[in-house]
């Protein structure tokens, strides 16, 4: 009160051309915070691009049909498979390593052993065949995907909804939860698109430099305009975050929302001050108790445990064709580098165990059969070639990263995710979060792991944007 009554007095005391300017200056910068706050506000988008990624020059037009596909196999191709397996020569563990030094030689002979006697890949190829596949041209390049109808559709409300994978997943992983969303869910019932990147499984590989998540981003929303889809729902995780990101940013009008298991956002002084505050005072920094369990102490669990798990993006982002060369020839060392990661991003604990945890959350022939979608295909080096493409340069300079998210945004942080993402930290890029739930449970391949934790994330996620 004393210094109300100060104030009062000193602005008495001010001659009447003072009064003005003091009241001006206030009203000048009421105007300019409301100015950027509305700003902040606006619906930003980036630019569209265009591309051609096709071999040789682009045409003057482009086949724009879409045609089935079929995943086919044959006995000539199984008998290469054991043929080079056969050959492999295995180098010993050291004693009592576990997963620490990677794939653990000794089981993975167990693992090989259940792929070359046991596992049935025709019978697999007859369960990809589960759902229908599909091809079509655009930007040069035959994009891949499957478009799964809900079985009832009458008195429901169905909803476009598309799926993108990362790596070193596929649109495989998400088999455990079509079901889940194209059955009736309270009322809502979705129709799923889940393309495959291109250069990844049965997408055609670029035939140039340069092909990035923007690139795709583009190329998925063309495919969902060609579907006749103006409106949809995006989720993803790993890669399928960034390009599913990048599709909200270029139309955002056409994204009625964008769900992820797996977000970026740690650059800024929010972040630096969480930091510094967040152990001690999180709630002056915007941070749960959660949050704070999952982030510190913070380098151990986000500078020294990262060290210890991207070595692969460095040489996948460098040299991916001096990387993939082996795994592109060698069918068991291309099974150790993929279910290496299955093992380790689903829990990192799992490198204490002798079977590095694999089947704790996965089949053997759910995952043989992912990794026989990159042998059968030959795509581990194209795929690797994407991590070159994103971080040819800084990733902070390019547009997607300076510009904001403003679609409807769901966030689903699950524990053992390679990185936590806290809400505060996500609404530095994500402008417009209406649902943000920690996951009991489940890691990097959250759809392929807990299916029906993400289904009821997302499921609830999409009845708030539709007000259900």
């Amino acid at each position: 009160m004393e210094r109300l009554q100060v104030l009062k007095g000193t602005f008495c005391s001010l001659d009447a051309f003072q009064k003005q300017l003091l009241i001006g200056s206030a009203v000048a910068a009421g105007g300019i915070l409301a100015y950027m706050v509305q700003k902040r506000r606006q619906v930003k988008s980036i630019p569209l691009g265009e591309g051609w990624w096709g071999a040789g020059e682009k045409p003057l037009s482009e086949d724009d049909q879409i045609y089935p596909f079929k995943v086919q196999t044959s006995d000539e191709e199984i008998e290469d498979l054991h043929e080079r397996i056969d050959r492999t020569r295995y180098a010993d563990p050291l004693e009592d390593s576990c997963f620490q030094y990677g794939f653990n030689s000794t089981h993975l002979k167990k693992v090989v052993s259940y792929w070359r006697h046991t596992f049935d890949w025709k019978k697999q190829v007859e369960v990809l065949n589960k759902y229908p596949h599909f091809k079509t041209k655009i930007e040069g390049l035959d994009v891949h995907f499957i478009h799964v109808q809900p079985p009832h559709r009458d008195n429901q409300k169905v909803l476009p909804l598309m799926l993108v994978h990362g790596w070193p997943g596929s649109f495989y992983e998400f088999y455990r939860i079509l079901p889940l969303l194209t059955e009736n869910q309270d009322g809502v019932v979705f129709e799923v698109i889940c393309p495959s990147i291109p250069g990844y499984a049965f997408s055609e590989a670029s035939h140039k430099q340069g092909f990035n998540s923007l690139a795709a981003a583009r190329i998925f929303l063309t495919l969902m305009e060609r579907l006749g889809f103006s409106q949809f729902y995006l989720q993803g995780g790993d890669w399928g975050s960034l390009i599913t990101t990048n599709m909200s940013q270029m139309k955002p009008q056409c994204v009625k929302g964008l769900h992820l298991n797996m977000c970026m956002s740690n650059k800024g002084f929010k972040v630096m001050l969480s930091l510094i505050i967040g152990p001690y005072l999180p709630f002056l920094v915007g941070l749960s108790r959660e949050d704070v369990r999952r982030l510190f102490p913070f380098f151990e669990k986000n500078v020294w445990e990262i060290l210890k798990e991207s070595g692969y993006l460095h040489i996948q982002a460098t040299k991916p064709d001096t990387a993939g060369c082996g795994a592109n020839d060698s069918p068991v060392g291309l099974a150790a580098y993929i279910l290496e990661k299955f093992s380790t991003w689903t829990d990192n604990r799992n490198r204490d165990l002798e079977d590095g945890g694999l089947e704790r959350k996965f089949s053997l022939d759910d995952l043989l059969t992912n990794v026989m979608i990159y042998w059968t295909t030959g795509s581990i080096v194209s795929s690797m070639r994407f991590y070159k493409e994103n971080f040819k340069g800084n990733p902070d300079n390019r547009v997607d990263a300076k510009t904001g998210i403003f679609v409807p945004t769901g966030l689903a942080a699950f524990p053992n995710e390679l990185l936590h993402c806290p809400k505060s930290w996500a609404q530095i890029r994500y402008r417009n979060i209406q649902s943000y739930n920690y996951m009991p449970r489940g890691g990097h391949f959250a759809a392929f792991e807990e299916p029906q934790l993400l289904a009821n994330d997302f499921v609830q996620f999409v009845k708030k944007v539709e007000k259900f």
